[in-house]
């Protein structure tokens, strides 16, 4: 894989002739362009668009059978009954708040210190809330803000995330990989990784960690390492950057504490998320950066500045919705989706049921060479097949068995789990999962 410091430095490429006008060469455009962690989802999509009627295991996308188009009219109306009644807002405001440009920070920073505060015990400033255009953004600012020069790096657990990949590689902040086993990240591996980055005149500035239910691995991290975690983060002096868009869907015996709700040192810059919870369509999420500035003020104040030259504010129609969505549920996200939870546990049993009866002790393809993790909830197994699982075979799989999945090799820029896919659940029926194990078991039995 070309690396971002390759083209450091290099001269851009000349603009290309063409009939009726200039064609620019990928070349001579900045590296992430062309790099795969921003190609990767362009290509999954396109597969899963040429094969509709395929099992798609592929989209981390959440269940879709309790949308309701007339409850946008309703969140909408919940949400203006609360600028009149709760914030005295005049009919003028009103129009205003909904149709003008928005604050930067967002206007809805204050139901989402409710939320954390009922759902998380998380007692949170306000003003250290900065309501993004999905979390993707707030990542984005996050990483452009931490990165100052070429010394600075970030450290992630691999495999990671591929929408912080390529956040990294936007904002050219080199990542150091952190070994992930069965209980999430290896502290005594980021440690380690710390020690060598420093060793060879690097700052590392931050850790991307998600402590629950990972996207893609399905690991989490033991209540007892978060508090190690955050005691590493404070003898090494670096922040933590805890992603939580999953918390909400365990198997049923309750959520361990976030990070930033452990954390007395203002150590851990936290990013939430509706698209999971509420609707991806919504594109809300937000950040939680309370870090004080030596000159005053908050982190979020300063991501503010960044966002005002990026999205300058997040849709306030977006953020009325989802205002009007905690709103109705008493700002309490985990209560408004007990339904969804239940879903994605029947879901995960139906996966790993399926698996097991094509590959277990007793199934036909028992000796096959296939494994699998065994998540505690969230949205995603991991199955390591005894070939390499790549993009032609992803295309194989779709022409030929009717099944889609995610090469697990994505979520390691491309160096490491080469026999790896990840199967996500989230928007299939039971049914179709276990047709979609079915026509998996098919492909690997070709295979073998």
């Amino acid at each position: 894989m070309t690396s971002v410091s390759e083209h450091v430095g290099s001269a851009p490429a000349p603009l290309a002739a063409a009939p009726g006008g200039v064609r620019l060469d990928p070349v001579g455009l900045h590296a992430s362009v062309t790099d795969p962690c921003l190609t990767a989802m362009t290509l999954l999509n396109d597969i899963a668009g040429r094969h509709p009627d395929a099992v798609s295991f592929a989209a981390g996308r959440p269940y879709e059978g309790f949308y309701e188009v007339a409850a946008l009219g309703d969140y909408l109306n919940a949400f203006e009954r609360h600028l009149v009644d709760e914030l005295g807002q005049s009919p003028e405001d009103v129009r205003r708040t909904f149709f003008q440009y928005g604050r930067t920070k967002g206007f809805i920073h204050h139901l989402i210190t409710r939320h954390l505060a009922d759902d998380e015990r998380m007692t949170v400033d306000p003003e250290s809330v900065l309501v993004t255009t999905g979390c993707q953004e707030a990542m984005v600012l996050v990483l452009r803000a931490l990165r100052r020069d070429e010394r600075d790096v970030v450290l992630a657990a691999y495999p990671s995330y591929v929408g912080f990949l390529g956040a990294t590689r936007l904002v050219d902040m080199p990542v150091r990989p952190v070994a992930e086993g069965p209980g999430g990240i290896d502290l005594a591996d980021l440690e380690e990784q710390i020690r060598r980055a420093r060793a060879e005149g690097l700052r590392p500035r931050a850790c991307y960690v998600v402590p629950d239910f990972a996207n893609p691995s399905g690991v989490s991290v033991p209540e007892a390492d978060r508090h190690r975690l955050l005691e590493l983060a404070e003898r090494e002096d670096i922040l933590l950057l805890e992603d939580n868009p999953y918390s909400m869907f365990h198997g049923g015996e309750g959520r361990l504490p976030t990070l930033k709700s452990l954390d007395t040192g203002h150590r851990v810059v936290y990013f939430g998320s509706f698209a999971k919870t509420a609707f991806a369509g919504a594109r809300v999420g937000y950040v939680v950066a309370d870090q004080p500035m030596a000159d005053g003020g908050l982190f979020a104040d300063e991501l503010a500045k960044l966002k005002s030259m990026l999205t300058l504010n997040t849709s306030t129609v977006a953020q009325a919705v989802v205002g009007g969505f905690l709103l109705k549920h008493g700002c309490s996200v985990e209560r408004a989706t007990v339904r969804e939870a239940q879903v994605y546990r029947d879901n995960l049993r139906a996966v790993l049921t399926g698996l097991e009866q094509r590959f277990g002790a007793d199934g036909p393809l028992r000796g096959s060479g296939v494994s699998w993790n065994v998540p505690a909830g969230g949205m995603f197994v991991v199955v390591t097949l005894p070939f390499r699982a790549d993009d032609a075979l992803l295309a194989r799989s779709a022409e030929r068995f009717g099944v889609l999945w995610t090469p697990m090799y994505h979520f390691y820029a491309g160096d490491g789990g080469s026999h790896q896919i990840r199967l996500s659940f989230s928007a299939l029926s039971a049914e179709r999962i276990d047709v979609g194990i079915g026509r998996l078991a098919a492909l690997v039995a070709d295979r073998v």
